[in-house]
């Protein structure tokens, strides 16, 4: 084990940078085969992006939420499948470093560890001697071919006949993959389906999830003064994960602009698209949208390590407004690339155009269940009028 000491953000956000151009070559591949590019993940590991979320006793950097989201959204704005793809890994390391330290002790022995995950429990953990017995098929799990280990959310079973939710750390070796990632959004990121029978998985890496999601306990000895392992896990999965959504609205304006110049407005008297007065109202109203994207994101990444470094515990209304937040990020970065789309024309839906992939992406990012801006919207608004939330997901 070497203890290490985290780059600063402006560090990382930096070697994120340095990534797009690359990221950006490999795009059209990533789509099409459906997986990150090996040398976009030779550059993840070399720039040591993928140690963000790991403990510096494993050479990790344990670097704080707005970290993560800036360097998450940098590489989102190369490809959002990227930014997803990454997103998850350093959700599924966060979640490994609640398990007991021995548990960690093998995950991290690659500091460059990539761990996928999925948070739906579709599986059913019944305790056997030693451990529990694994059964069950998770869909949407990000990642899962290029990874080394899965967190599979389950159901376990208890000696009264009911069930706890829990998660579990099983190695990619001992799942089937079933490569049914055939999409229209987030082609690249590989979330294929995991199907687990008659596993066994040890009891030290069996980790109910009760205690973690309401009360901030967790199994881990070591990081259990860490602000890292402080934070409570929805808020944290959500804006994490809504990061890319920001990279792809900033990577739509980049596109629109790069091809605007020269271009001319089809079958009207405008010559130059940059002369009308609509493409004016058009791009002040991307800006405006991605603005607001952005302020979302970062107003929850900083209240989360506000409240991390100073121990603070959270309020209902406090966890429904972080998904409040994730849903918003997603919802406004997807009005700011529908405005640049339309006004791109009929030749950016040529493959070739990124335009036409970031549409797709972000539409997809809308969808997910977890940054959904309608769920999320009514769950905030039912707190904020005194009822119980429609979701145990905070």
């Amino acid at each position: 084990m070497t203890n290490t000491e985290a780059p600063p953000r402006p560090d990382l956000v930096g070697r994120a940078a340095e990534l797009v151009g690359l990221i950006r070559k490999h795009a059209g591949w990533q789509d099409e085969n459906r997986v990150l590019h090996d040398e976009v993940l030779q550059g993840l590991a070399d720039t040591g992006l993928l140690k963000m979320r790991i403990p510096v006793r494993y050479g990790g950097y344990e670097s704080d939420t707005r970290t993560v989201c800036d360097v998450v959204a940098e590489l989102g704005r190369g490809d959002g499948s990227v930014g997803w793809t990454v997103s998850t890994w350093m959700i599924g390391c966060w979640l490994v470093g609640l398990f007991p330290d021995e548990v960690q002790d093998e995950v991290f022995a690659d500091p460059n560890v990539r761990i996928c995950g999925s948070v739906s429990p579709n599986g059913m953990a019944v305790p056997t001697d030693g451990g529990v017995t694994l059964n069950g098929k998770w869909h949407f799990n990000t990642g899962a071919p290029q990874s080394q280990w899965d967190v599979h959310s389950v159901l376990l079973a208890t000696d009264d006949g009911n069930y706890v939710p829990a998660a579990v750390v099983v190695p990619m070796s001992e799942l089937t993959v079933v490569d049914d990632w055939h999409t229209s959004g987030l082609r690249a990121t590989g979330s294929v389906t995991t199907i687990a029978e008659n596993l066994f998985v040890p009891q030290a890496r069996v980790l109910p999830m009760l205690p973690v999601l309401l009360q901030g306990q967790h199994l881990s000895e070591r990081n259990a003064d860490s602000p890292v392992w402080r934070t409570p896990f929805l808020p944290f999965a959500a804006t994490v994960g809504a990061s890319p959504a920001l990279g792809m609205a900033q990577a739509a304006r980049e596109a629109f602009f790069e091809r605007l110049p020269g271009r001319k407005i089809t079958y009207t008297g405008y010559e130059l698209q940059v002369e009308a007065p609509l493409t004016h109202l058009q791009v002040a109203e991307a800006a405006v949208k991605l603005d607001e994207a952005e302020f979302h994101l970062n107003r929850q990444a900083e209240h989360l390590d506000t409240k991390a470094q100073n121990g603070e515990t959270w309020t209902l209304q406090e966890r429904a407004l972080a998904r409040m937040d994730a849903g918003a990020v997603c919802q406004r970065a997807k009005e700011s690339v529908d405005v640049l789309n339309t006004a791109s024309g009929g030749s950016s839906i040529y493959s070739h155009v990124p335009m036409q992939r970031i549409e797709r992406d972000v539409q997809a990012i809308n969808l997910n269940g977890i940054m959904h801006p309608d769920t999320n919207a009514e769950t905030y608004g039912r707190v904020l009028c005194g009822l119980e939330p429609n979701t145990d997901f905070l």
